[in-house]
């Protein structure tokens, strides 16, 4: 089975090894860095942070078979506010035209901007490599997770969320639009630029031009990288287009991935998340869930075989088991129909019958 629970500071060698698969911003590949971040992520789920400012909660995916953490995702209250700005390239439209050519021309322009307002935001997504395309659908999971938290806490969120999109990046860590937009007026590379801004945007919003760039001034190969996903994003770019997040014409200044963003009301996975009675163990399940348990300062989360008698719910005994929960305890649930889950093979209908009739206690 897989549990997802907050990172926990053994858990920091295996998140470094996966932050450096990737270049999140969220999840810097920097022992200090990673460290801080599990220890606001701790504080944080014991409703201990100081602020909204510090407030980030950092799940891991484990196997329980193995007990071997094989993923993470992450959910951040506040990435922004005064002196401490999210920062973008904004996409704009100019038409020029020659009369006496009869000939005109449109091109994309990007241009460097700010926000402060402090919207919350998705992001630290990444499974490791041998359990991607697991049937179990892991990394929909990792992202539903985040979105069920979410719905159970919408106090800790901003109504704006938004989601960085990785853009294509090589192999090596280099993406090509840094190097002929970026580089040439930070001398950074592209991976000690992104981990850099980890810490302060303050060299981004004093070296980067705040005039219009035009994108035909870049060689084709790098402007074509403009508002685009790498391969391996398209799955999570998905999951979120299911859930409202559209594009809003900012894109990343440092690999040009697409920014998404969502009311936090309207995201349908948020609005599906209640709070529901465990009444005892289903043997007729008629769907599977994500279901969720908040001992004190902690958190554990599953994806679980269940039935539902009105706000009683009934889960399959190893739930149960993996959850260490008792009839009569309140259990977070997000409905199946909402969203990746839905996609989850289910029981034959005619099992919905026995749902009135499974309601044994639990022996956990």
């Amino acid at each position: 089975m897989f549990v997802i629970r907050p990172a926990q500071p053994k858990d920091l060698p295996t998140l470094l090894k996966l932050a450096r698969m990737v270049h999140f911003i969220n999840l810097p590949a920097d022992n200090d860095l990673l460290t801080t971040k599990v220890r606001k992520s701790l504080a944080s789920f014991a409703g201990k942070a100081k602020s909204e400012r510090d407030r980030q909660f950092m799940f891991v995916l484990e196997d329980t078979e193995t007990e071997n953490v094989v993923g993470t995702s992450a959910v951040i209250s506040c990435i922004s506010w005064p002196g401490f700005p999210h920062v973008y390239l904004k996409l704009g439209r100019r038409e020029f035209v020659s009369r006496d050519l009869a000939t005109g021309q449109v091109h994309t322009t990007l241009k460097f901007g700010i926000d402060e307002s402090g919207p919350s935001e998705m992001g630290g997504l990444i499974l490791a490599p041998g359990y991607r395309g697991h049937k179990e659908k892991l990394g929909a999971l990792l992202s539903t997770v985040r979105f069920h938290f979410m719905g159970l806490h919408r106090a800790w969120f901003s109504m704006r969320v938004i989601a960085e999109m990785m853009g294509a990046v090589t192999p090596d860590s280099h993406t090509l639009l840094w190097e002929y937009l970026g580089r040439r007026f930070i001398n950074l590379s592209y991976k000690e630029a992104d981990l850099f801004s980890a810490r302060s945007k303050e060299f981004m919003t004093s070296l980067f031009p705040r005039e219009e760039i035009f994108a035909s001034l870049l060689p084709p190969e790098a402007r074509n990288l403009i508002g685009r996903v790498g391969e391996e994003t398209e799955p999570a770019m998905a999951l979120l287009q299911k859930q409202s997040f559209v594009e809003t014409g900012r894109v990343d200044p440092f690999d040009g991935g697409p920014y998404l963003e969502a009311e936090r009301d309207a995201i349908p996975l948020v609005v599906a998340t209640t709070l529901k009675t465990l009444g005892g163990v289903t043997t007729n399940p008629t769907g599977i869930a994500i279901v969720s348990h908040e001992p004190k300062d902690d958190f554990r989360a599953i994806r679980a075989a269940y039935s539902l008698d009105g706000d009683t719910l009934y889960l399959a005994a190893d739930a149960i088991e993996a959850l260490s929960v008792r009839t009569g305890m309140k259990l977070g649930f997000t409905a199946p129909d909402a969203g990746p889950l839905a996609k989850e093979t289910r029981a034959p209908k005619s099992a919905a019958k026995a749902v009135g009739k499974n309601k044994s206690k639990s022996r956990a």
